[in-house]
């Protein structure tokens, strides 16, 4: 009888929140906190999912293929997918789920459970394709997004995958690499406002590539992959003012993530230059984008009024969480000044190696 337990980390969006689904590219972050999956081989033919933070269990059985899908239902999507793979589950097993990552937060706490779910499968059942954190962040991909058609990108999966601090270029040739694999200073701050996904990145995306659409009927060499910040005046005539800040926002937050990689490529990160591309990339999401909430916008304001270098909302919006950049030896000021200001939770973070294996054992 087998025991297996596997860890999977949050992620935090340093650059590019709205991106990766226009095929620009983004710099995230696996944190230090955790769902955990632990799984005890039993003689049911079931997966009984016990899932303590939220008091729910789920019974699954290992022969279910799932012709039909649930909304949102990522068990049985990464199980389908996985089948396509060789991953096929003979045995059951009795599985515990607890976490840290605050749920509904912006910092990937479904994401991380689904990664922990299928690093388990693979490592229970096998699969006919080398194991590779690449390969394991694209099941995630295609068992969340492109199974159930939504309209979110990789980021969540690769930055929980490959881990450390990752640039993830979207675009067509794919292509990512670690760009460091520790950044001090880093603070997540939770609003305790829910965050709204679906929708509003259907929205946002659906108003972006639009505006984008525009432009090329109107100017057929504009290519957004090789487009700069320079170039809006060019292309703005062209569209609605309704559209003109989606196309804006695509533009301004790709400079601000070019500008980010060069310093995280340079030998000694200076983590005030960090800091203030945060603000702007963050301004872009508030007066562009519109996509923070009171809450978020005080939590913000407090940390910068308590020197934080930078600080921004993270992912899709309505709510959920910021990131933080801040003098390492200032955090604890920086966390009082954001937990005054309304925050449920604020902490320091520290960057997490990726989803892994931390027990196989003969029980």
């Amino acid at each position: 009888m087998k025991k297996i337990t596997s860890l999977a980390p949050g992620r935090t969006c340093l650059f590019g929140d709205h991106q990766d689904y226009l095929g620009l590219p983004v710099i995230a972050c696996a944190i230090d906190r955790n769902i955990k999956l632990t799984a005890e081989q039993n003689d049911s033919n079931t997966f009984v999912l016990n899932m303590i933070d939220i008091d729910e269990i789920r019974v699954i059985n290992i022969d279910a293929t799932f012709d039909k899908l649930e909304s949102r239902d990522y068990f049985a999507s990464s199980l389908r997918v996985l089948r396509r793979y060789g991953c096929v589950p003979n045995v059951g097993y009795t599985i515990t789920i607890t976490g840290d990552i605050p749920i509904n937060s912006g910092t990937s706490s479904s994401s991380a459970l689904l990664m922990a779910w299928i690093r388990f499968l693979i490592s229970a059942f096998g699969i006919n394709h080398e194991i590779t954190a690449e390969f394991i962040a694209k099941v995630g991909y295609e068992s969340e997004v492109l199974e159930h058609g939504e309209p979110g990108g990789m980021m969540d999966h690769f930055s929980i995958g490959v881990g450390n601090v990752v640039y993830i270029n979207t675009k067509d040739p794919f292509s990512y690499k670690i760009i460091r694999t520790d950044l001090k200073g880093l603070i997540t701050g939770v609003s305790g406002v829910p965050k709204e996904t679906i929708g509003l990145i259907g929205e946002i995306k659906g108003n972006a590539l639009m505006s984008i659409g525009i432009v090329k009927q109107n100017f057929p060499d504009f290519d957004l992959n090789t487009s700069q910040i320079e170039d809006l005046d060019r292309y703005r005539n062209c569209l609605p003012d309704r559209l003109i800040p989606f196309f804006e926002a695509a533009l301004k937050n790709y400079h601000y993530t070019k500008e980010a990689l060069k310093e995280f490529e340079k030998p000694i990160l200076d983590l005030q230059k960090i800091g203030k591309l945060m603000n702007q990339h963050h301004e872009v999401l508030r007066d562009l984008l519109k996509i923070t909430v009171p809450r978020i916008d005080d939590m913000i304001n407090a940390a910068l009024r308590a020197g934080a270098y930078g600080a921004k909302i993270v992912g899709s919006g309505g709510g959920g969480s910021i990131v933080v950049i801040a003098n390492p030896e200032n955090e604890n000021v920086v966390i009082e000044a954001i937990l005054k200001a309304g925050a449920q939770e604020a902490y320091v973070v520290a960057v997490d190696p990726g989803v892994r294996i931390i027990e196989n054992i003969e029980i």
